[in-house]
């Protein structure tokens, strides 16, 4: 399909999100309030997921919505799944680093992903089979390999547990690579995608954080799968994400894989203490 329609719709949306982002940011009425996971929620957060709901509902009344803050009918055959601003912590203290995300997934792979980030004016655009685009020109991930690149650092809640992310962050800067976390993770896939950061780890379950990241990377050259190296649904909770140029993808795999296995030992150690009582004295 080559999704024309949807593609027009999809840049229309991001725009008019876009531009609720800026209505609010830095205003009066911003309205922050804290969820159950202790991450900030705006009035444009609300808005704009809303807003999305609805213009599907009204061009495309088959389809469903997974959204960060509501959805309907995430069992259809076409769901879009929208993050309506993605880096919320910055965007609720003023800084300009956030994004609107949207993308359309077919039975769980996602077809076609716009991401608008309003306060630089960039539109990144893909379509499956059609390439990778940044208002309107080609992008392309590099070849950078992981020695003298940047790489985006999110930690890991998957599982219930959390891997020790100080001692992945020295394996990648004695391999001369400087970690960083931009509190938003679309933003630092975009650059993946357009070639400034060689890859970037996520630790979380929420799919609204990459499915249109998903098909702009791939579709721009690079790679993109879980956190153990395999495809994924992105219209249901996902198990993290690694996304690359594709050149550091394996290297990074394995340097997770090995972090991952000590974190569960960990874990799994502390366990078998709690059970033996074994850790009462420093309770």
């Amino acid at each position: 399909m080559e999704y024309k329609q949807e593609l027009e719709f999809a840049v229309a949306t991001a725009k008019s999100a876009g531009e609720t982002m800026r209505r609010y940011f830095r205003a009066d009425d911003l309205g922050t309030e804290w969820k159950g996971d202790a991450t900030p929620l705006t009035v444009a957060d609300t808005k704009i997921n809303d807003f999305v709901i609805e213009e599907v509902k009204a061009h495309f009344p088959t389809h469903g919505v997974h959204g960060e803050e509501a959805s309907f009918s995430t069992n259809r055959e076409f769901v879009w799944v929208c993050d309506p601003v993605d880096g919320t912590m910055p965007y609720s203290i003023g800084l300009p680093i956030s994004t609107h995300s949207l993308a359309l997934c077919k039975d769980g792979r996602p077809v076609l992903g716009v991401v608008y980030d309003p306060f630089t004016d960039r539109l990144y655009t893909a379509v499956t089979g059609k390439g990778a685009y940044l208002n309107g020109k080609p992008i392309h991930v590099s070849n950078q390999p992981l020695a003298g690149s940047y790489f985006d650092l999110e930690q890991l809640h998957t599982w219930g547990t959390s891997i020790a992310i100080s001692d992945l962050r020295t394996d990648l800067v004695e391999r001369k690579v400087m970690p960083f976390t931009l509190f938003s993770f679309i933003i630092a896939s975009m650059l993946v995608a357009s070639g400034e950061l060689c890859g970037g780890f996520f630790g979380f379950k929420k799919p609204e954080d990459l499915a249109a990241a998903k098909v702009i990377i791939e579709e721009a050259g690079g790679r993109v799968t879980d956190v153990t190296g395999a495809d994924q649904r992105y219209d249901r909770p996902i198990n993290g994400a690694l996304v690359s140029n594709g050149v550091v993808h394996d290297e990074l795999l394995a340097l997770i894989k090995n972090h991952l296995a000590l974190a569960l030992r960990y874990f799994c150690n502390n366990v078998a203490l709690i059970c033996k009582g074994g850790l009462r004295g420093n309770a």
